[in-house]
């Protein structure tokens, strides 16, 4: 199921592999902050999840509600999209 906007001219269709890139990349601008490939996005609810990998002796809850942020920004600037975001520690590096 893809995001759709409807716009003035008419509509712009988002697949969820763009958002998903959206978000992987929103989360990589956080210093320390590496997306594995655990990730997923529902456009129901919405949600995004994604698993990271952070870098040692990083204060983890920080480093985690900075990408939060990040994701959750960016996909509202972009596309309008309100979605919760879920971050998973999965590994340091």
């Amino acid at each position: 199921m893809s995001l759709v906007i409807e716009a003035r001219k008419g509509s712009i269709t988002v697949p969820p592999a763009t958002l998903l890139a959206i978000a992987v990349l929103a989360a990589e601008r956080v210093d320390g902050v590496r997306v594995l490939r655990r990730r997923s996005i529902e456009l129901d609810e919405p949600l995004v999840r994604l698993t990271v990998s952070a870098r040692r002796g990083e204060q983890l809850l920080e480093l985690g509600c900075a990408a939060q942020n990040e994701v959750h920004d960016s996909l509202r600037e972009m596309c309008g999209l309100e979605a919760q975001v879920e971050i998973a520690i999965g590994e340091l590096a």
